[in-house]
C-alpha cells in the first residue's frame, strides 16, 4: 500500500494526536504577510553592530522546514519558501505554556509547513534571522524528504517525483523560473513587433506541419480518428491567407518518435509568420530576438554550454552545400553526387537508408558531419527541395529553397523559410510526399488539399519560423538533457503492485 513505510506511518500517528489535541495539521487560515526574500531585504539593516534586534518589527513568514536542530529550552530551525531561505530561533519563553515541550518538540518535523510570527535579530555568527513569538502548523508531511546534504540526486525520481525535486533543489525551481520568464519574454518580443498571438487546433484531420510520426487518437462524437498537431504551420499559413499579416503561436507540438537528450515526445516551440517578408527578413529579427532575451535575462553575450563556449556576437550564414566541405570536411567532388555521396558514406561505416533522394543523402552528410561542430550561433541556408516540402523555391536555383536552420552549441535551435505559395508547385510537392510514404517513409507529409486550396485563393509573400522553446532553455541554463527543462517529462510507466 502507498503508505506502508513506517516512517510514514510515525507521521500519521503525530498527525492524529494532534488533531487529539485541538491543532489542525492541514490549517488553512494562513496569515502571512511578507515572504523570505522581502524579510530579509528590508531587514538588512539589522546586521548593524550597533542594532543587532528590533522587537517593534513584526513580521509573519510561512515555509517548509528545511532544517531544524531541537535545543533544550530553544531550537534553531531554517524554513523555506519560493523566494529563499531564513533562519528561525525558537524559544520555550516566547510559546504558550506546554507548546514547545509538547507540540513542537513531539510533532513538528523537517518537511512540515510552518508559520511563525516574529521580529528580526542577528544571530552571533552574523546570520539575521527571525525570533518567533508564535508557531502554527500549515501542514504536516507525513512523508520524510530526503536526506538534506544530498538531496535528490537520482535522475529517475527527480523525473517521476518532479514535485520532490523542486522543493529539494533550488538550482532546479530557478531553472524553471528562467523557462518561464523565456516564454513570457518571447510574446511580449513579437506583440512588439506587431504580430498577433493566436490559437489553432491540437487535434488534425491530417498529420501535416512538419515531417514526422504522428500520435493518433479517435474522436467518438464524429467518429473518426484524429492525429494530435507535429506542427501548427498549415493552419498558420490559412490565416495569413485569411489576411492577418503577422500572427505568432506558443504551444505544445506531439511526434511519435523516440526520446534522448535534445528529443521529447511533446515539446513547445514558438511558430511565426509574417507577410511581405523572406528568410533574410527572418535572419534579422532572429538576432533580436536573441539581443532582446540576452538583454533582459542579464545573460552574458560568452555563454558557457558544457565545455563550450558560446559567443553570442558571432552570428554567421553558410549555404548547406558549402558546409559540407568548408566545415565537415566532405570532398567537393562528392557533395553533388548521389552515389558518390553513398559511397562515402558506406566508407564510413554510416549505413543508409534504401531510396534516399540526392537532398535527402545531403542531408544525410550535413547531420554526419557538419552538425556538431556548428558552436556558435550559425544560420545554415539554401536547403535541397528533397528535404523542405514546404519551402518556397530559390528563383536563382530551383534545386534549393529560400530556407535556413540556425544551429547553436551542435543542436538545431531554428528552422524558417519564406513560404511556398504557389498552390500548383505545393500539390506537386505534397503528391511527390505522398508518393514517398507510400513506399514506406511513415515521416513524410500527407496529401492536405485543404491547405492547397487555401494557396489558390492567394497568401501573400510570406516568410515563416519555428523556434524550440526546450532546446532554447537547455542552452540558456546550461542543461544538457531535456529532461531538465521539462517539468514533467515523458517517462516509461513503473510496474507497480498494491
Amino acid at each position: 500500500m502507498i503508505f506502508d513505510n513506517k516512517f510514514i506511518q510515525q507521521r500519521i500517528k503525530k498527525a492524529e494526536l494532534l488533531k487529539k489535541e485541538g491543532y489542525n495539521p492541514y490549517s488553512n487560515d494562513s496569515k502571512r504577510n511578507t515572504t523570505v526574500e522581502k524579510y530579509l531585504n528590508v531587514n538588512s539593516d539589522i546586521t548593524d553592530k550597533e542594532n543587532q534586534r528590533d522587537e517593534n518589527r513584526h513580521y509573519i513568514v510561512s515555509g517548509r522546514i528545511k532544517f531544524l536542530r531541537i535545543m533544550g529550552k530553544a531550537s534553531f530551525a531554517k524554513i523555506e519558501d519560493e523566494s529563499g531561505m531564513l533562519q528561525i530561533y525558537v524559544a520555550r519563553d516566547n510559546l504558550p505554556e506546554s507548546f514547545y515541550n509538547n507540540i513542537f518538540k513531539k510533532n513538528i518535523e523537517v518537511g512540515d509547513i510552518i508559520e511563525v510570527h516574529g521580529y528580526p535579530f542577528v544571530t552571533g555568527k552574523g546570520e539575521l534571522s527571525l525570533h518567533v513569538t508564535e508557531l502554527n502548523l500549515l501542514t504536516k508531511a507525513i512523508s520524510p524528504l530526503p536526506e538534506k546534504f544530498h538531496g535528490v540526486t537520482d535522475k529517475e525520481i527527480r523525473y517521476r517525483k518532479r514535485y520532490l525535486d523542486l522543493i529539494m533543489n533550488a538550482d532546479v525551481r530557478k531553472t524553471f523560473k528562467i523557462r518561464s520568464k523565456v516564454i513570457s519574454l518571447t510574446r511580449h518580443f513579437f506583440e512588439d513587433k506587431g504580430f498577433l498571438e493566436v490559437e489553432t487546433p491540437m487535434m488534425h484531420p491530417i498529420a501535416g506541419g512538419a515531417n514526422a510520426k504522428p500520435f493518433v487518437t479517435h474522436h467518438n462524437a464524429l467518429g473518426i480518428d484524429r492525429y494530435l498537431r507535429i506542427a501548427p504551420e498549415l493552419y498558420l499559413k490559412r490565416l495569413i491567407v485569411g489576411g492577418f499579416e503577422a500572427v505568432f503561436e506558443i504551444n505544445r507540438n506531439f511526434r511519435n518518435e523516440g526520446m534522448d537528450a535534445t528529443h521529447n515526445p511533446e515539446f513547445t516551440s514558438i511558430e511565426f509568420y509574417w507577410a511581405y517578408k523572406t528568410y533574410k527578413d527572418l535572419i534579422e529579427i532572429t538576432k533580436e530576438y536573441f539581443e532582446y532575451l540576452f538583454d533582459h535575462l542579464n545573460l552574458p553575450t560568452m555563454l558557457p554550454y558544457g565545455d563550450m563556449e558560446v559567443n553570442f556576437d558571432n552570428f554567421t550564414e553558410i549555404p548547406l552545400i558549402e558546409s559540407l566541405t568548408t566545415i565537415g570536411g566532405v570532398p567537393a567532388e562528392v557533395t553533388g553526387n548521389k552515389d558518390k555521396i553513398i559511397e562515402f558514406l558506406n566508407s564510413k561505416s554510416i549505413t543508409v537508408k534504401p531510396g534516399m533522394n540526392l537532398g535527402q543523402l545531403q542531408g544525410e552528410l550535413f547531420d554526419e558531419f557538419v552538425e556538431e561542430k556548428l558552436i556558435d550561433p550559425t544560420f545554415i541556408t539554401e536547403y535541397p527541395v528533397d528535404i523542405s516540402p514546404l519551402a518556397r523555391r530559390s528563383d536563382e536555383n530551383p534545386e534549393i529553397t529560400e530556407r535556413f536552420e540556425l544551429f547553436i552549441a551542435g543542436r538545431e535551435i531554428a528552422n524558417a523559410f519564406s513560404e511556398l505559395n504557389d498552390p500548383v508547385d505545393q500539390l506537386a510537392r505534397f503528391e511527390a510526399q505522398v508518393e514517398a510514404k507510400d513506399s514506406g517513409d511513415d515521416e513524410a507529409h500527407e496529401m492536405d488539399r485543404d491547405f492547397v486550396e487555401a494557396l489558390s485563393y492567394g497568401m501573400a509573400p510570406t516568410a515563416g519560423q519555428g523556434i524550440g522553446i526546450d532546446r532554447l532553455v537547455m542552452l540558456l541554463t546550461n542543461e544538457h538533457s531535456i529532461r531538465d527543462v521539462l517539468l514533467f517529462p515523458a517517462m516509461k510507466p513503473q510496474h507497480v503492485e498494491d
